[in-house]
């Protein structure tokens, strides 16, 4: 099947979908789906296109003839195949929920990925990643040899040609070498108490502190902790009769499908970066 997904954005002016259209028309191109968003705070435009042509083409011969129209109106464009499974490495630590949902969720055809690897500086999950035939690689780290592990990662993210990294819980803090490294393609979860409940056991926190709604965030790595462009959120409630570990199990159901869902959309190429925030495309 012979779709495409252009995604792309640029200050906001009069005439921008009609030279895309145009130039689609020109390619005898069938538009199955289209979003767009306009700004008026920073003045950009927003468009993701979902698309068909009579032949199949490269995206790079795609891209290369879109550009006069991307030159024209100063546009930062992609075009993507849209049924071309994402290759995803996939780093843990000790919390294994977020990755036992990643991993049921690609194996039963509900999630559009292929996780190449499976990287964590534990060795808990070798057995699960086995089951799945996913090659698992037990990386230790200690902060003497954290740049020399952080190495190995990004040998692993080249060798596997490596489209997404997501963070599937894993608690350690990258360096500012690594997320430039991996910049717009890493994707971690954390519980939305941040930055109220720093820490270790943060649900044993938030219940000492009797809190009524707990969350999880998915966002973007950057060199800032914890505060990269925010992909998806979601929040329930709770009440005084739960004890720290069952909101810890609300918590990890939480944090599971909100990372589920930020993946789903980074590979099927709904998200466009707005400054610090972004753009979701549904």
């Amino acid at each position: 099947m012979n779709e495409y997904i252009l995604t792309l954005s640029c200050p906001d002016r009069i005439g921008i979908v009609h030279n895309v259209t145009g130039w689609l028309l020109g390619r005898h191109g069938n538009i199955i789906d289209a979003q767009q968003f306009g700004d008026s705070e920073t003045n950009r435009f927003f468009l993701r296109v979902h698309f068909s042509l009579p032949n199949k083409e490269s995206t790079h011969e795609l891209e290369k003839s879109f550009y006069p129209v991307a030159y024209k109106f100063d546009m930062q464009a992609n075009i993507n195949e849209a049924n071309k499974k994402s290759r995803v490495l996939i780093l843990v630590s000790k919390q294994g929920h977020c990755l036992n949902d990643l991993l049921f969720r690609t194996h039963s055809g509900q999630l559009p990925i292929e996780i190449a690897g499976i990287v964590s500086n534990h060795n808990d999950y070798a057995s699960l990643a086995h089951s799945y035939s996913i090659p698992y690689h037990h990386l230790p780290v200690t902060p003497e040899t954290r740049a020399e592990q952080e190495q190995q990662i990004l040998e692993l993210v080249e060798s596997y040609k490596t489209d997404l990294v997501v963070l599937a819980r894993y608690m350690q803090i990258l360096s500012e070498n690594m997320c430039a490294q991996l910049q717009g393609r890493a994707i971690n979860i954390h519980h939305s108490f941040l930055p109220s409940f720093k820490g270790a056991r943060p649900y044993h926190q938030a219940h000492a502190r009797g809190v009524k709604i707990i969350g999880a965030t998915a966002h973007y790595v950057t060199t800032d902790l914890d505060e990269g462009p925010i992909i998806e959120q979601d929040v329930q409630r709770v009440h005084h009769g739960l004890t720290a570990e069952a909101l810890t199990r609300v918590g990890s159901d939480i944090e599971s499908v909100v990372l589920a869902r930020a993946v789903r959309w980074h590979v099927e190429h709904r998200i466009l970066l707005n400054g610090e925030r972004t753009v979701v495309f549904r």
